[in-house]
């Protein structure tokens, strides 16, 4: 992979390097993981990889945590890391010159993000919940995927996957209604949590009403009015404002699909 086609994102710390922040406890805690520094197992970007190559990210790797509202990097920051998530949740959004935000992703453990084709990052990365993530500076992995072809693969396919998902996300900002978008939302998540081997249902829900209504260009109110229509009809019970528990995943997965009116 050509040095110049992938480029990342920071930390937020005090300078912009493609170094890790000073070790401080805790930062490389024993795990699971191919490395032994995550309890990730098949979700961590290095899995699967040769004993060889996994000992040359654990070099230029760490794990650093960050708590809930921490602002991990700012949209133009110089682009120098790119993170995987270990534990906890982050949302990315562009902000308007009127304030107005547009929330364009969540991610959850095993998750990358980060990767940019210009110099400086096109969003800005905050923590929903306190997170762990494994910093991996973007010129040390770019000069390893020269070397291990499994790398340059590795990454190529985590960005072919984020692009399919914004793809998707361009659709239903673009042609769904409302009920569409919060039944697509919620299903998606479900989704995603099987993926990573938890149950799909029920969903603990790390973001806001404010937050999903950002990322799915609604207000507030109507998404709380369709959680409710939707618990009325059957479809889904709300414990409480973080926990979704989805009762006919078939239902409202028509509703998402456009299949049904209303």
């Amino acid at each position: 992979m050509a040095r110049s086609s992938v480029t990342a994102l920071h930390t937020g710390t005090p300078a912009d390097t493609d170094t890790c922040p000073a070790a401080r406890p805790g930062v490389r805690a024993p795990g699971r993981g191919p490395c032994g520094h995550c309890d990730l197992g098949p979700l961590a970007f290095c899995d699967g990889f040769a004993p060889r190559t996994v000992s040359n990210l654990w070099r230029v790797q760490c794990t650093v945590p960050f708590e809930a509202h921490d602002t991990l990097f700012r949209e133009g920051d110089p682009g120098v890391a790119v993170y995987s998530i270990v534990s906890g949740a982050v949302k990315v959004y562009k902000l308007m010159p009127d304030g107005r935000r547009q929330i364009t992703a969540f991610f959850f453990r095993g998750d990358m993000f980060g990767f940019c084709l210009g110099g400086s990052y096109a969003y800005t990365a905050e923590a929903i919940t306190p997170v762990g993530v494994c910093r991996l500076p973007m010129q040390r992995l770019n000069d390893l995927a020269n070397t291990a072809p499994e790398v340059q693969d590795r990454i190529v396919r985590r960005m072919t996957a984020k692009l399919a998902q914004f793809h998707d996300h361009v659709l239903l900002l673009g042609r769904k209604t409302a009920r569409e978008r919060v039944a697509t939302f919620l299903l998606g998540l479900s989704d995603r949590a099987r993926r990573r081997g938890e149950p799909g249902s029920p969903l603990t829900l790390p973001m806001g009403r404010a937050d999903i209504a950002d990322h799915i260009g609604l207000t507030v109110e109507t998404v709380s009015r369709a959680m409710t229509r939707f618990k009325r009809e059957g479809l889904l019970d709300l414990p409480s404002a973080s926990q979704v528990s989805i009762r006919q995943p078939d239902a409202l997965r028509a509703i998402a699909e456009g299949a049904t009116g209303g």
